[in-house]
C-alpha cells in the first residue's frame, strides 16, 4: 500500500487540488496528482498503481464540468473499497448540479446524463455501509476528512511497523 493520498475525481482545468497540496505540503502529507498539464496514456500505468494502492483516495465530482469519466470511474474506486485485504479509506463528493457557465458548453443529452450519474451515485452511496468510504458534501469538508484519515493512516502504520520490530 501507498502511504499517499491519491488526487482524484474532477479534471480538466478545475483548481479545486490546490487547496489540497498547498495543506498537503504544509503537513508533510504524500500525495498523488493526476492531473498534468500534457497528460498522454503511457502515465495511466502510473495512475492506476495509485488508484489501486494509495491508502486515501479522494473522489470529488464536482459542479465544474459534466464529469462522465469521473462519473464512471467511481465504480473502480468503490470495487476497489470493498478489497477486504487491505486498509484503504474513500473520501468521495458529488455535486448533485452543474455550473450554468458549463452547461453552455455542452449538449442537453450530455448535461442530463451527467446529472442522472450523479443522481445514481449518490443513492448507491447512501445505501452502501462501509466504514472506509466516506461520502462529504463540501471540498473544504473532504480537505478535513483526509488530513484526519492521514493521521489515523501513520498510526496504523507506526504500530505495524513497531509490531515487525519485536516479531
Amino acid at each position: 500500500m501507498n502511504q499517499c493520498v491519491g488526487l482524484f475525481g474532477t479534471c480538466g482545468d478545475s483548481k479545486w487540488r490546490e487547496d489540497f497540496m498547498r495543506d498537503y505540503d504544509a503537513l508533510g502529507i504524500k500525495y498523488f496528482n493526476p492531473q498534468v498539464k500534457d497528460w498522454d496514456p503511457s502515465m495511466a500505468v502510473k495512475e492506476a498503481d495509485h488508484m489501486a494502492n494509495d491508502c486515501i483516495v479522494v473522489w470529488p465530482i464536482t459542479s465544474e464540468t459534466p464529469g462522465l469519466g469521473s462519473i464512471a470511474e467511481t465504480g473502480f474506486s468503490l470495487l476497489q473499497a470493498i478489497r477486504l485485504e487491505s486498509r484503504r479509506d474513500f473520501v468521495i463528493l458529488v455535486d448533485q448540479f452543474i455550473d450554468e457557465s458549463v452547461k453552455e458548453s455542452f449538449s442537453p443529452d450530455v448535461i442530463k446524463e451527467s446529472l442522472r450519474g450523479r443522481a445514481l451515485i449518490s443513492q448507491h452511496l447512501l445505501k452502501l455501509k462501509l466504514d472506509n468510504v466516506y461520502v462529504v458534501q463540501t471540498l473544504p469538508q473532504m480537505l478535513d476528512v483526509s488530513k484526519g484519515l492521514w493521521t489515523i493512516s501513520v498510526l496504523r502504520q507506526e504500530i505495524k511497523d513497531s509490531l515487525k520490530e519485536r516479531a
